[in-house]
């Protein structure tokens, strides 16, 4: 086992809490021998991330790409770590669609044919490719990598109908699921002093108190036209649920920033359509303050892949609002699906009370079916990572 000079890239210091997390899962599971260098959208955010734990060195995605070259041809690998890399953007998102198939495939061919250098792409996500050049751009991508892992049987299934031979593509399940839930607990004390959810445990000895909702929203869903009806929806579902039990909602933003229709906005935006439920906002930024939201109330009701990845590894009873091809391969693999909605059609606002309220009555049962789920996915995690680190002589 040797130091190496690694290239880690991914999506970071956009100011997601999921993104970031699976930064600090990778580095982890490669090991704080090796060097790094890490690209980031905001290279200081993400360099204090790191701090000491790790010998990295951050470089901004878009203003620093002569040194990426450079850090190419003198590393010994490139490392794609986690998320949606292989995909066409929505259209919510407001950029070509083909912009990140584009970026990556420079990076990769480059790496490739040029530097020479073996290129992983890890727990990655593979999809959505609707037209037919998205699917040339990753073909192109795909054939170029040495080691290709994905996280799950969609992605799986899109390789190869993208002509990748089996033996070439591993199916495993999202690299968050390698954290125990003790690696959520906080740092220390400091931690969430002063945070809001801190006061939500001192409220358990309150006579019928409120049923406490965590909510997490996402703009950017597949089908953008179906924004409005699907807000209607989840107003009139929570509304239903508050006139049985009275709730009240704890905000949950995965991301807090870089883009306009960000989660957090969107979330104290959507508050307001409700004056008679009590609101509490939050603004998270770390995971750690995520777990400790998610534990704090007795419900998560979210569309963000890595939100529901943190309640399944503490056991948290949700209620699933899949926005995306990753999300509806989540709760297919934790056989969550009758704790599902689609926000990307009209739904029936009793259906989501009906999932909500019987999601708390068979709470016990629910943590239990996750905790098994998890632990099965972590375990597999760790044969895989131990085998990856293998083979990469890491």
């Amino acid at each position: 086992m040797t130091s190496k000079h690694i290239v880690f890239l991914g999506t970071h210091g956009q100011y997601n809490i999921g993104d970031e997390l699976l930064l600090e899962t990778f580095l982890t599971q490669l090991g704080n021998r090796h060097h790094y260098e890490v690209n980031s959208y905001d290279p200081p955010f993400t360099a204090a991330q790191l701090q000491s734990r790790f010998h990295a060195e951050v470089f901004n995605t878009t203003s620093e790409r002569g040194r990426l070259l450079r850090s190419l041809k003198q590393c010994d690998l490139v490392f794609f770590g986690g998320g949606s890399i292989i995909k066409e953007l929505y259209a919510s998102v407001g950029r070509n669609r083909y912009a990140t198939l584009l970026m990556v495939l420079a990076i990769v061919t480059f790496a490739h044919h040029i530097a020479r250098k073996p290129i992983v792409m890890s727990n990655i996500g593979v999809g959505p490719l609707q037209t037919k050049p998205g699917r040339r751009l990753a073909r192109w991508i795909l054939h170029q990598v040495d080691l290709l892992s994905v996280r799950d049987c969609k992605s799986y299934e899109t390789c190869l109908s993208l002509g990748l031979p089996p033996y070439r593509v591993q199916c495993v399940p999202d690299a968050v699921f390698a954290n125990s839930p003790a690696q959520f607990a906080p740092l220390s004390h400091e931690e969430v002093v002063g945070y809001p959810v801190s006061r939500l445990a001192a409220r358990d000895s309150t006579p019928q108190r409120p049923v406490r909702v965590a909510l997490n929203l996402n703009y950017d869903i597949e089908n953008p036209a179906n924004w409005t009806t699907f807000l209607k929806n989840l107003e009139d579902g929570l509304r239903a649920l508050h006139a049985s039990h009275p709730i009240e909602i704890h905000t949950l933003p995965m991301q807090s920033g870089f883009k306009a229709q960000h989660d957090a906005k969107v979330l104290a935006e959507f508050c307001t359509r409700l004056p008679e439920i009590e609101a509490h906002q939050h603004l998270p930024t770390t995971h750690r303050q995520v777990a400790a939201l998610i534990s704090g109330c007795d419900l998560l009701i979210a569309e963000r892949l890595h939100a529901l990845v943190i309640a399944a590894i503490l056991g948290k009873p949700f209620l699933a609002l899949t926005y995306d091809v990753k999300v509806r391969e989540l709760i297919t693999s934790l056989e969550m699906a009758s704790y599902a909605l689609d926000a990307n059609t009209s739904f029936d606002p009793l259906a989501l009370k009906r999932m909500a309220e019987a999601a708390l009555h068979e709470s016990a049962i629910i943590r239990n079916h996750l905790l098994r789920h998890s632990s099965a996915m972590r375990i597999e995690l760790m044969r895989y990572f131990s085998q990856l680190r293998r083979q990469l002589q890491l």
